[in-house]
């Protein structure tokens, strides 16, 4: 069995036949060199299925699903609001994190924030690679960027773990917080207000992870380690 994945969006079940895009049959055919009658595995959601070449029609893969390698299970619910960085940065931190296990990204518009678009296109590509190459099922969702207030409005009640260098607390309790969504501020953090009125949230909790000043997507890929490692003890 190859250790090919690919991420197929569609339901795919027993015997199930369809065709793989330009770009997906591209990589297979010219950089993973599989011909044809060969397998690789093709994953979503709601499970991971082993596929075979069936047929290549003008560099296009037709496929056939032969086995079910696995079924789809329930993760925690670990979500990201971010302030959007330079782009080499960002591209480090949105795949390191899908890696390690965040199901849904959130990018926030500060005060202070510097880069103020995203390629959606872009950044959902480094998603689903980072999920092939991770071995994840579940590919992480990309909200549309909106502004913190309508953030907080929208999440007075979720369970928040702010990045706070401010704070002296450097222990969380994660029994029972599901989903949990980590809130990391920009390049130059959030302004007095701004903090504010993240503060003022009723799940709130405020964590100080290192004494360090650390960069945005180093402070991010660090809380998501620390809280999912503490998911898992």
């Amino acid at each position: 069995m190859s250790n090919i994945r690919l991420f197929f969006e569609k339901s795919l079940s027993l015997n199930f036949i369809s065709k793989l895009d330009k770009t997906q049959s591209h990589y297979l055919l010219k950089v993973m060199r599989v011909n044809l009658g060969e397998s690789f595995s093709l994953f979503n959601q709601n499970g991971e299925w082993e596929a075979k070449v069936k047929n290549i029609i003008k560099g296009i893969i037709e496929f056939t699903i032969i086995k079910k390698i696995r079924s789809a299970r329930n993760e925690k619910e670990i979500w990201l609001a971010f302030a959007p960085i330079k782009l080499n940065y960002l591209n480090v931190m949105i795949q390191k994190a899908t890696e390690i296990g965040v199901t849904r990204f959130i990018p926030i518009l500060t005060e202070r924030t510097i880069v103020r678009k995203l390629n959606d296109k872009r950044i959902n590509k480094i998603i689903i690679e980072a999920a092939e190459q991770s071995n994840r099922l579940k590919v992480p969702s990309l909200d549309k960027l909106i502004k913190l207030d309508i953030f907080l409005k929208s999440n007075q009640y979720t369970n928040i773990i702010f990045g706070d260098l401010n704070t002296s607390n450097k222990k969380i309790d994660l029994k029972n917080k599901d989903p949990l969504c980590i809130l990391i501020g920009p390049e130059g953090d959030f302004s007095i207000k701004e903090r504010e009125n993240i503060l003022k949230l009723k799940n709130i909790i405020p964590l100080k992870i290192n004494d360090n000043i650390l960069r945005s997507e180093t402070a991010a890929i660090s809380m998501i380690s620390i809280i999912s490692f503490n998911l898992l003890s």
